[in-house]
């Protein structure tokens, strides 16, 4: 019994430690038919965990970077691609995992009320990182612009294959962003992100993965992204202070605006 609860609270802390790598919550969205945009993920940890547990590396001063590369194929459907990495202290630089992620999302033609998107994640990542090695993510994202307000909501659901989060069965990861246009180029916000339990029966509070991150955005120029902010840990099982950037740009390989106009 012992052993089983320990395992447990072992891929809690994994999930928390695999999504200090990609820490974003999705817009409705897509990328442009044609177009590719290129991520760069930084996410340093200030205060996390300080020991090797079940031979998984410790957080703390860990800089995890990301190589997202997305392409948009039409109006509703688009396919990333994520290269994992971490630098930790102690333990050299390495080569983490690989992910692939398709979306969808409803066309405008729909006139929904809301943006309305679905994303599929599934991946590798090595043991050192994460007991838990291959893992799919369900990604519903909801979003709306009111005025100057924008919101987004993803009530993500988790699932492990291969470690011993297996026997979590589904598992369910809410995000969400609320941020406020100061100006037409930076926006003021707030973020959240959870890591609850299991679907049908979350885990006490305290064993939860629980994160505030006020942020910032800001439109440099057209094709560009950035967005900024600090993550603040509010339980034991959440590493407790984390710097994260994201830097982005759009790219359209072999089509340029001539090619636009022609009939």
């Amino acid at each position: 019994m012992l052993r089983v609860l320990f395992l447990t609270l072992i891929a809690a802390a994994a999930l928390c430690a695999q999504d200090n790598y990609e820490i974003q919550v999705y817009g409705s969205e897509t990328v442009k038919p044609g177009d590719t945009m290129i991520e760069l993920h930084s996410n340093f940890t200030f205060s996390g965990s300080k020991a090797i547990v079940d031979g998984m590396y410790p957080t703390q001063h860990a800089l995890h970077e990301t190589l997202e590369i997305t392409h948009g194929f039409n109006d509703w459907f688009e396919t990333g691609f994520y290269v994992f990495t971490s630098e930790n202290r102690g333990h050299g630089y390495g080569w983490v995992g690989d992910h692939i992620r398709p979306r969808v999302r409803a066309p405008e033609s729909w006139k929904l009320p809301v943006g309305l998107s679905l994303s599929g994640e599934i991946g590798y990542q090595r043991k050192q990182y994460s007991p838990d090695t291959w893992t799919l993510e369900l990604r519903p994202i909801i979003d709306k612009k009111l005025g100057k307000v924008y919101l987004a909501f993803n009530p993500t659901l988790d699932r492990s294959f291969h470690g011993p989060g297996v026997s979590q069965g589904v598992t369910f990861s809410p995000n969400f962003k609320v941020s406020y246009d100061v100006t037409k180029k930076v926006q003021f916000g707030i973020e959240y992100y959870g890591a609850l339990g299991r679907i049908d029966s979350f885990d006490p509070i305290h064993e939860q993965q629980q994160q505030i991150i006020p942020s910032f955005d800001v439109d440099f120029a057209e094709g560009w992204e950035f967005n900024a902010g600090i993550g603040i840990g509010m339980t034991s099982q959440t590493d407790h202070l984390i710097l994260k950037v994201i830097v982005g740009r759009r790219f359209n390989f072999g089509h340029s605006k001539k090619d636009e106009k022609k009939p």
